[in-house]
């Protein structure tokens, strides 16, 4: 199916995520940060990343968002933010009133059958 990179700083996140989208047939990468994600996604050209925002620095996923968004090799490639910030002291810090640059926005904790609509509505299967 599908190459999908998991990008979190919690590894037990990025491992119940692996779980649920290999049961789905997809085949996973992951990525602890921005800079990391960046870089794989440079490499291994994954078909859709699934994106945390508090990383190496509060806003580090929105941060990485604009560097993709800036380079054509890269930018077609889906995003869905997955994130817990509204459950945190950082909620306000959040941009509410500037474009982000990701195709879905999930709150953690994430449902599977929701992540896996999610995937299956921006690949187009």
């Amino acid at each position: 199916m599908a190459k999908i990179l998991i990008v979190d700083d919690d590894p037990d996140f990025v491992e119940a995520t692996r779980i649920i989208l290999e049961k789905a047939g997809h085949t996973t990468l992951s990525a602890g940060s921005g800079n990391e994600c960046y870089q794989k996604m440079k490499s291994e050209k994954p078909d859709l990343v699934i994106l945390d925002v508090i990383m190496d620095t509060v806003l580090d996923g929105l941060t990485i968002t604009q560097r993709i968004h800036e380079d054509e090799e890269i930018n077609q490639i889906p995003i869905i933010m997955v994130t817990s910030i509204a459950n945190t002291d950082y909620a306000a810090l959040f941009p509410t009133d500037e474009y982000i640059h990701i195709n879905a926005f999930m709150s953690k904790p994430v449902e599977p059958a929701e992540l896996i609509r999610q995937i299956n509505k921006l690949l187009k299967k």
